[in-house]
């Protein structure tokens, strides 16, 4: 699917293109709001400042993709495979990255305020400057993460504790 014809479709109001393939592709600042893309491959595609508010993205291939400065607040991208993918400065809000594959990501900057990365794998991914305010990462494999000036306010970590430190944590897990 050419992504001419995605967003023709989208425009006449369908939401659901799972299992599509739209790898190495440019959704740059696409407004795609409750999109339905379960099982897309995205893998090294281009989504610098898109809007997926609200989109399914669940079991997705984002990995490698460029999503900075992204909004995928409320966004589900369980069991998704985001592994070496940039997200600085996105806003991810209430997102469910339960099970997700987020290693070596870039997540520096974001906000990531109540984002449930549940059992998720995160191993090697930058969190410098995110806002982790009530994120939860009961189960998370957090191993040499950067947390470096992460704001970590009510965060439920990995064990089950809650960090509370509104001026973050400074270095690595």
């Amino acid at each position: 699917m050419t992504i001419e014809e995605l967003l023709k479709r989208y425009a006449n109001g369908e939401r659901d293109f799972s299992k599509s393939d739209l790898s190495k592709q440019d959704l740059s600042l696409a407004r795609l709001d409750h999109i339905v893309l379960r099982d897309t491959n995205l893998s090294h595609s281009a989504l610098h400042g898109i809007d997926l508010l609200c989109a399914n993205l669940s079991a997705a291939n984002l990995s490698a993709a460029k999503l900075i400065g992204a909004n995928l607040t409320g966004a589900d991208l369980t069991k998704s495979n985001l592994s070496n993918s940039l997200l600085s400065g996105a806003i991810l809000v209430g997102a469910c990255l339960s099970k997700a594959n987020l290693q070596r990501a870039s997540l520096n900057y974001s906000d990531l305020s109540g984002v449930n990365f549940r059992d998720a794998d995160l191993q090697n991914a930058n969190f410098k400057g995110a806002n982790l305010s009530g994120a939860d990462f009961l189960g998370a494999n957090l191993e040499q993460i950067d947390l470096t000036d992460a704001i970590l306010q009510d965060t439920i970590m990995p064990d089950g504790s809650i960090a509370s430190s509104a001026l973050g944590y400074e270095g690595n897990v």
